[in-house]
């Protein structure tokens, strides 16, 4: 199983995940050293994020995805699949409880569920034909 840093050494998916962060910028009417500042990095590097060269950590694609108002699933993939509606009634009373945790512990949580997901989109952009184990 391939890891997030892995995936984005092909140039290929940097590429097109640096193009899909330029066009959001661009639609914002933002630059470079805007966005930059909103997610704490300097224009230079935002700018080798967009051109390919480089991939951000996942602490900084998290922010990137909060800044530009998008998905991590959108920036990654490109899918702009509309939002599903919530069926596991498990699922949805542990957000409900977590409504009274402290923001920070909120935090973490988003973070730990973007974490799964990510991993989810990159191991089924990786292997699109295995089927996932029930």
């Amino acid at each position: 199983m391939m890891e997030f840093n892995d995936i984005m050494q092909d140039n290929e998916i940097r590429k097109a995940f640096g193009l899909r962060i330029r066009e959001i910028r661009k639609k914002k009417k933002w630059t470079q050293k805007e966005l930059a500042s909103k997610i704490d990095v300097r224009f230079p590097q935002l700018n080798k994020y967009e051109c390919g060269l480089h991939a951000p950590p996942l602490t900084k694609l998290i922010q990137l995805a909060e800044a530009l108002d998008t998905t991590l699933d959108y920036l990654l993939t490109g899918d702009r699949t509309e939002e599903k509606p919530l069926h596991n009634i498990r699922l949805l009373e542990r957000f409900i409880a977590l409504e009274d945790f402290q923001a920070e512990d909120q935090e973490t949580v988003i973070k730990l569920i973007d974490a799964m997901i990510i991993k989810s989109k990159v191991e089924g952009a990786i292997n699109p034909f295995e089927k996932k184990a029930s």
